[in-house]
């Protein structure tokens, strides 16, 4: 290589530790504060969050339908005149009517029995004209209609109470969703926040690698100059120098789209710039597996949905089963109705009207319909206990596999350790052979890339240590480094 493109070199190399620079004077990112910004801004988390206080309101509208509802229907104005035939006096007439009205009620649901009680009071005003063979009658009156009716539903399934509890179920499936998301995202946030931080760690690596082959490039130059190596070394010098730098620009680029992924899942905007800050120190716990996997089948969340999944099947079987059923109503009424052509006189001669009304609706005939709809839904029903059951294996199977990838993980630190400690004897000693010419910058490469490769090694163990025990975390629901059990669904009421 000549002097202008070793000059070349070198200004690369500024250039690119001017474009990294500012990252770095940036206020730095911790893992906790990486947590709450996704808690306010992660996509995920607002949207299951929504979803959560979406069925929040749908279950104070239904607790708000079982009260009393007022209401008042008012018809001012009501004309019409037609031409009508009169069976009993076997003649035609004129009719003309108008009238004005209004209805007011009180209905009262009856959750425990599915009825509702209503009292209801219709006052109304009219002038009726009838004009017949026999001569011209009009009538201008007052009235009024006031009455309590019952109507219940009988040898059926309680409709209102099923709907409330089938909401009731539906916020806290939505309740435990959001806290499977809180998890997830933790979960999603640390893999993607290490994954940042190793994409630090690997560029740091390389800058410490294409330090290290300028001033290999430098040595051997020196040496071709004064005629000490063959130009053949200076060319292999040239080689390794544009490698470090090319992989110097690999990394810039992978660390930028891993900052980018980090920011769509935290809702952070694209545009701003941070630089993680996590200090990896392992302390190697020690783990009881079966304590883990007893806490995590009574605490797992997974396993109260299959819960809840269960009773909605019930209630599905319930309904399947009133399909083509045997069932009646009951309706009574009891009132009193007063009419007058003045107002102040409407019950001087009130008249009671009671009634009351029995029916049923008999089914004979449906081609075996809902027979299979029930058997469908018997096996539904089943396919969710088997479900339930391959859910606590599962359970059980992952944090076993957890556990056995920690145990692993604490002896590939160790060897990783020892491995970097090893490999950086070796380049330092292999530095001074260098520098003697003992050895060929090809072979002084090796040993170069052997001693980035080792601290790569090093540095992924001490993170897939971490993220396997927030997966123990996360599976367990049961926090080991802090000694102390999960609670996803603590607080979630209270939080925006």
């Amino acid at each position: 290589m000549n002097v202008p493109s070793f000059k070349r070199a070198i200004g690369i190399a500024v250039l690119l530790t001017a474009v990294i620079w500012p990252v770095h004077s940036q206020e730095p990112l911790t893992i906790e504060k990486a947590m709450d910004i996704a808690a306010t801004n992660s996509p995920a988390l607002r949207r299951s969050y929504m979803n959560l206080d979406r069925y929040k309101q749908i279950l104070i509208a239904q607790r708000a339908s079982l009260k009393s509802k007022f209401s008042l229907n008012l018809n001012p104005v009501e004309y019409n005149k037609n031409r009508r035939f009169e069976n009993r006096l076997s003649q035609w007439y004129t009719n003309e009517t108008f009238s004005s009205s209004g209805t007011f009620r009180i209905d009262q649901p009856i959750l425990l029995t599915d009825g509702q009680v209503s009292l209801i009071n219709t006052f109304g005003w009219q002038n009726n004209e009838s004009e017949t063979e026999s001569g011209r009658y009009t009538n201008k009156s007052f009235s009024n209609d006031l009455y309590l009716q019952i109507s219940q539903p009988i040898f059926t399934y309680n409709k209102r109470k099923m709907e409330l509890k089938q909401i009731e179920y539906d916020l806290e499936n939505a309740n435990i969703s959001y806290a499977l998301q809180r998890l997830e995202t933790e979960r999603q946030i640390t893999n993607q926040y290490y994954s940042v931080y190793m994409a630090q760690s690997n560029l740091e690596i390389s800058k410490e690698e294409l330090r290290n082959a300028e001033q290999s490039f430098e040595i051997i130059k020196n040496k071709v100059d004064a005629d000490l190596s063959a130009r053949e070394e200076l060319y292999q010098a040239e080689l390794n120098l544009a490698t470090a730098q090319s992989t110097v620009e690999e990394r810039i680029l992978a660390l930028a789209n891993s900052k980018d992924e980090l920011k769509r899942t935290l809702g952070m905007p694209l545009s701003e710039d941070f630089v993680v800050w996590a200090e990896v120190n392992i302390t190697p716990l020690e783990i009881d597996p079966e304590m883990a996997i007893k806490h995590g089948l009574a605490s797992r969340l997974e396993l109260r949905q299959r819960e809840i999944e269960s009773e909605e099947l019930n209630f599905e079987l319930i309904r399947t089963k009133a399909l083509n059923e045997f069932k009646g109503d009951i309706s009574l009424s009891l009132g009193v109705m007063g009419d007058n052509s003045k107002f102040g006189k409407i019950y001087d001669n009130p008249t009671q009207n009671p009634r009351i009304s029995i029916s049923f609706s008999v089914p004979i005939f449906d081609w075996g319909e809902k027979k299979a709809r029930i058997r469908a839904q018997e096996v539904a029903r089943n396919i969710n206990r088997l479900e339930q059951s391959e859910n606590r294996i599962d359970i059980e199977l992952n944090i076993r596999q957890v556990w056995r990838n920690l145990e692993t993980l604490k002896t590939q630190i160790k060897i990783a350790e020892q491995n970097v400690t090893n490999a950086q004897l070796t380049y330092d000693l292999n530095q001074t052979k260098y520098r003697e010419g003992d050895i060929t910058g090809m072979e002084m490469s090796q040993f170069q890339t052997q001693l980035s490769n080792k601290k790569i090694t090093y540095s992924q163990a001490l993170i897939n240590y971490k993220t396997e025990l927030l997966n123990m975390k996360i599976l367990s629901l049961y926090d080991f480094e802090k000694n102390m059990a999960i609670v996803p669904m603590k607080n979630i009421n209270t939080e925006k």
